[in-house]
């Protein structure tokens, strides 16, 4: 059964309200890492001229608005927390929608680009098909969804205040499969180091028709 609507009220709620909570903390604790990697990632699949038009999916603080700004690239911020929006908006200068992961609103085949660093594990398992669906809709033909997460043995739950989904490669590969992407490529971060010191799992997926 999917779950109920009062439980992916409480999954956001609980969620948003504890970044909220950790605002600046969150933002002092990430301004200085590197996700140069991942911006690499999704940058070199693109197709056609620049500028390109790029969606920050979970933005936070704004951290990466400025980099892909910086880069001479049109960026859209979106965020469910209230607090992140507030601080994007005022340190990159970009435009930031605020919206809820699990009640999105987007435009139809508007970006080029789909940068979805940290994010997507909040999404319950459940409902990850059908926000892998408006993410597709939202690109352009032959558009590049790139997503990193927190990867595991498909467990999910509560963790430290936050829902967190933790999919294994596999797992991963069936669900982008099924929303309409075809893989690119796929790494795990951070390099250089044993994979059992590599939380993370960042893939390219481009968005095919159909």
């Amino acid at each position: 059964m999917p779950p109920r609507s009062h439980d992916l009220e409480q999954i956001s709620g609980r969620t948003l309200a504890h970044y909220h909570q950790r605002a600046e903390e969150f933002r002092m604790g990430t301004r200085d890492h590197d996700v140069s990697q991942n911006i690499a990632a999704l940058l070199r699949h693109l197709r056609g001229q620049m500028p390109f038009t790029i969606l920050d999916f979970g933005c936070g603080p704004g951290r990466d608005l400025k980099t892909f700004t910086g880069l001479g690239h049109l960026v859209i911020g979106l965020d469910g927390t209230r607090s992140f929006v507030d601080m994007a908006r005022a340190d990159s200068g970009c435009m930031v929608w605020q919206q809820d992961f699990l009640q999105l609103d987007l435009p139809a085949g508007y970006f080029d680009g789909i940068f979805a660093n940290a994010s997507l594990f909040h999404v319950p398992t459940r409902e990850l098909p059908r926000v892998l669906r408006q993410l597709h809709a939202t690109l352009k033909p032959q558009g590049v969804l790139f997503c990193s997460n927190p990867h595991g043995d498909n467990q999910e739950g509560w963790q430290d205040g936050r829902y967190a989904a933790f999919h294994d490669l596999a797992a991963w590969r069936r669900q982008l499969s099924a929303a309409g992407f075809s893989e690119l490529e796929h790494y795990y971060r951070p390099t250089g180091v044993p994979r059992a010191q590599q939380p993370w799992l960042a893939s390219v997926w481009r968005q095919v028709a159909g």
